[in-house]
């Protein structure tokens, strides 16, 4: 049997199952969804978006999936205390692919401000999901989010009407807990209206030893002059395999700030596509991997300059150990009439021995008043750099210690929440150091 079938077969099966357990909007597109994937099937390596990931080799393990919606059997906002310190925060969970209800966060958001599960949304404000439900992640352009959209009963919903300052940073745990291998489809609507700002951070963990696969399609849609600010942070484990699509756009004058940061998983593919619709929308991108061991990462990115005046810097790092792989190709789009786009991309990848890294930045062009530029670097620690700190009595651990934390520092320093970049410091150098950052109140974690 090959990658896609046991799916096809699954969906055609189960389809009354998985329709029961979900709501309108997302059933609605599930017809299509199921022919895009039969008619794509999982990508080779051919296909240039995916020419550094085996995706059909990912997908072949017969996983579990939870179609019935059996609850959590233990309420994570009593066994889980891993939010950052002195971050004071608005706090939700989403166990496996389903939110996690159960909270006291949503008195500390201003009024009008909804943060829910998908499902629930989709029945209570049936028309508005609908309205942005699979309009970015569209099906027939990727057989991820055609998979995902066949599969996904719920996942979280959050909107932020029109002029809306949310002050508190809106804080989602993801939690993989399975007791057997299982596979999770996680859906994310985000939807911010003219005025309206927020910052969102996103922290995934693995909570049991085993085998995860996870599909992820984040949808986000800024209106004119909103403010995001996007931290995604994965601290997972070898046995865990996620595959995340990030769509965004941007109207006139909107700004987003968006951070994907691996600090250990297993195999962690990245897709992030930007698309920059108004006049003088900005986004910058950035991204911090760290790898050892047999770690994948690979990101691609797309910026899509649709018109005039638009902005984007990208900023990848990579520090790669053991027999890791990683992989950053960063495409910058600028259409015809997109004048005045002004656009930088930059990724700088540090390898050990045996590691590898994949860099290919890219520039496509159709105006001819622009200002873009890209460039990548791959290479191993500065031996001189070494040689000077070792004339000054670092040993030489110490030393690449040192150099490893002033390279990937250059992203984490970039982050506007000064708790959060404290903290990821701190984390940042617990891995270097070879060991995880574990939260003291957390019972999963002792």
């Amino acid at each position: 049997m090959n990658s896609e079938q046991q799916y096809i077969d699954l969906f055609t099966a189960c389809r009354g199952l998985i329709d029961s357990h979900s709501a309108g909007a997302l059933n609605a597109l599930r017809d299509k969804a199921f022919d895009d994937f039969c008619r794509q099937g999982f990508p080779s390596q051919k296909v240039e978006r995916y020419k550094y990931t085996d995706v059909a080799s990912a997908f072949a393990p017969d996983y579990g999936m939870n179609l019935k919606r059996l609850e959590f059997a233990v309420n994570p906002y009593k066994a889980f205390r891993c939010d950052v310190p002195n971050l004071s925060t608005s706090f939700y969970f989403v166990v496996n692919d389903a939110f996690c209800r159960e909270n006291s966060a949503a008195s500390m958001l201003p009024g009008g401000v909804i943060v829910c599960s998908l499902k629930t949304a989709a029945e209570e404000h049936a028309d508005l999901v609908a309205s942005y439900y699979g309009k970015l992640a569209r099906t027939e352009k990727d057989t991820l989010n055609a998979l995902n959209t066949m599969l996904a009963q719920d996942g979280l919903f959050i909107y932020i009407p029109r002029g809306v300052d949310v002050e508190r940073p809106i804080q989602v745990v993801n939690l993989l807990r399975a007791d057997t291998d299982l596979m999770a489809n996680r859906r994310v609507l985000v939807i911010m209206e003219e005025d309206a700002r927020a910052r969102l951070l996103f922290c995934d963990h693995a909570m049991d030893d085993r085998n995860f696969l996870t599909t992820q399609i984040m949808e986000v849609y800024a209106g004119e002059r909103a403010r995001l600010d996007f931290y995604e942070l994965e601290e997972t484990h070898a046995k865990n395999r996620l595959f995340s699509n990030l769509y965004a756009d941007l109207q006139r004058d909107s700004t987003a700030n968006l951070y994907r940061i691996t600090l250990q998983g297993g195999l962690t593919r990245q897709r992030t596509d930007i698309a920059l619709s108004g006049e003088r929308a900005e986004v910058g991108l950035y991204g911090c991997v760290i790898a050892d061991k047999a770690q994948h990462v690979d990101h691609n990115t797309l910026i899509d300059n649709r018109a005039e005046y638009g902005v984007s810097h990208q900023l990848y790092k990579y520090v790669m150990d053991g027999e890791s792989t990683g992989a950053f190709a960063g495409r910058i789009l600028v259409r015809e009439g997109a004048q005045h786009t002004v656009s930088d991309e930059r990724t700088a990848n540090l390898c050990g021995s045996e590691a590898r890294v994949y860099a290919q930045p890219m520039l496509e062009i159709y105006a001819d008043d622009v200002k873009c530029s890209h460039g990548a670097t791959v290479g191993q620690m500065d031996e001189q750099a070494l040689f000077y700190m070792r004339q000054r009595g670092i040993n030489p651990d110490e030393a690449r210690l040192l150099l490893k934390l002033a390279f990937a520092g250059e992203v984490i320093d970039t982050i506007g929440l000064e708790t959060l970049r404290n903290r990821l410091h701190h984390l940042v150098e617990k891995r270097f150091r070879g060991g995880m950052a574990r939260c003291s109140e957390c019972r999963f974690c002792s």
